[in-house]
């Protein structure tokens, strides 16, 4: 990948160096100037999905689209991954139609005097026009984020309608979208999660629920179907190239080393020291067997990999191949005593192919749990109810990239570059 250096200025960050004790990185300290912020936290509203489900035209099929691209498969791992395969799968000729309009018009209203998006909007409720007089109302707020999904779903979904049906208002709309995004990187090429600055795990670097991946890819969607953005000038092209190197140099560097490899990567960096960090109390520090699979998918797509790139996504498929969880299975049973008359239990199962832990120990790489009160757990049974039922902690997320996506990319890697095969016989 031939990046450029140029970026969009930062304003100027503090700055001091380090060695990241995980990484063996000399790591910059910079940091955006924190802005005055609001304290409370931002209760959840229901998810685009929902706003989704059972309307008409909206169940995709498939089959209408023919060589899908990286960025279909990386949204199966998002937090709204139902959401994209619902609409971005649909056939281009859609995104000209009434409800893409509607859609966009919607995102369009949403959008925030900083560029960016709150998160968890309905993009096809239809907006009465109260709500929309308080949402104009709202866009001086400083609460756009990249959290599940938010920004670089609305500006996807307004590049596939720009390129179906161009609109002078949704370039620019798109325009100031990326223009947040660029400003929001920190110098490091790391992403917070929200932006303006947040105070506390709001601002680290945030791989949780693949937020950051979503941004770059984003970025590298600009980049390799220049076609369809031929409307975006070459300033902000160039901007998204060094923003997209920017931001494969911070996966690098915070990739975690264990016995002289690289490993996984965890949810959350500082974005000072680079080194891992809590978000939730039930968040810990932990190396991901979830986040690390969209991370993965990322660095797969992109073009002419260089060995750092190989080396980064053979080490973590090695990882994610020694901690798959043999033999057991995840199921829900009647629970008569509990707030909806069941629960979760991991059962032992001889003819399963396993699971993967969402959380797995940094040093041990031995999986685990926690909980509200910020302890942690050996079994998910021992956590509360609530935590137990109500959060992801076994998966099989790895399990299409180990058995498709990562074969097929060596064979293709293998054919345009030797250290492929090599680095992956010495972590065998």
């Amino acid at each position: 990948m031939n990046c450029s250096r140029h970026c969009i200025p930062f304003q100027p960050p503090r700055s001091d160096a380090r060695i990241n004790l995980y990484t063996g990185r000399d790591v910059s300290l910079n940091s955006h100037t924190i802005p005055e912020l609001f304290a409370k936290k931002l209760f959840f509203i229901f998810f685009i999905i929902f706003a989704l489900t059972g309307r008409s035209g909206l169940n995709a099929d498939s089959s209408t689209v023919s060589n899908p691209s990286d960025l279909h498969s990386f949204m199966d791992y998002t937090a709204q991954g139902n959401l994209w395969q619902e609409l971005l799968l649909h056939p281009p000729s859609w995104f000209a139609g009434p409800e893409a309009i509607a859609a966009a018009e919607n995102i369009l209203v949403w959008q925030r005097e900083s560029g960016g998006w709150p998160k968890n909007i309905s993009l096809l409720k239809t907006l009465e026009a109260e709500q929309r007089s308080k949402l104009q109302s709202d866009r001086k707020r400083p609460r756009s984020t990249i959290d599940n999904g938010a920004t670089y779903t609305e500006m996807l979904f307004l590049a596939r309608v720009i390129e179906a049906q161009p609109d002078s208002r949704y370039i620019l709309s798109f325009q100031k979208g990326l223009d947040y995004l660029l400003r929001a990187q920190y110098s490091n090429g790391g992403w917070p999660q929200y932006y303006p600055l947040r105070r506390g795990y709001y601002e680290y670097i945030t791989f949780n629920d693949d937020a950051m991946v979503g941004v770059l890819t984003l970025l590298r969607d600009i980049l390799t179907r220049p076609d369809a953005y031929s409307w975006l000038d070459s300033s902000r092209i160039s901007a998204a190239e060094s923003a997209l190197q920017k931001g494969v140099d911070c996966i690098l560097a915070t990739q975690i080393h264990s016995g002289g490899r690289p490993t996984a990567w965890c949810a959350q960096y500082d974005h000072r020291t680079l080194l891992p960090a809590p978000a939730r109390k039930y968040e810990l520090v932990s190396l991901s067997g979830k986040e690390t699979v969209g991370i993965v998918e990322f660095l797969m797509g992109l073009e002419h990999p260089d060995p750092q790139v190989i080396r980064a996504v053979t080490s973590a498929v090695a990882w994610l191949q020694e901690v798959r969880i043999p033999g057991i299975r995840q199921e829900s049973f009647d629970s008569p005593g509990s707030p909806t008359g069941s629960d979760r239990r991991i059962v032992e199962d001889p003819d399963s192919d396993g699971l993967w832990a969402r959380f797995y120990d940094i040093e041990t790489h031995q999986p685990f749990f926690s909980d509200r009160d910020g302890k942690r757990y050996e079994k998910m049974e021992q956590i509360s109810w609530e935590r137990r039922n109500e959060y992801g902690w076994y998966g099989d997320w790895p399990e299409k990239l180990l058995e498709k996506e990562f074969p097929r990319w060596q064979q293709m890697i293998s054919k345009t570059s030797q250290p492929a095969h090599e680095l992956n016989e010495k972590l065998k």
